[in-house]
């Protein structure tokens, strides 16, 4: 019951996480002309960002 407020901070964390990544998908596409491609340049900045924040959320999710 101590780490309730934690799960409720990091689910409006996520949250945010996605309706940024929403935003950003839906200001790129607003456009109409061009489409959203994801190349190797983007996967090279995403991979580092995701990766980590994987790996922490598992080992938070094993040791408790």
């Amino acid at each position: 019951m101590d780490d309730s407020i934690f799960i409720i901070f990091i689910a409006f964390g996520c949250l945010w996480a996605v309706m940024g990544t929403a935003i950003v998908f839906f200001f790129f596409k607003s456009d109409g002309q061009q489409k959203v491609q994801v190349g190797k340049w983007g996967l090279i900045v995403a991979l580092p960002i995701v990766i980590p924040m994987a790996i922490a959320f598992i080992y938070a999710a094993v040791r408790r």
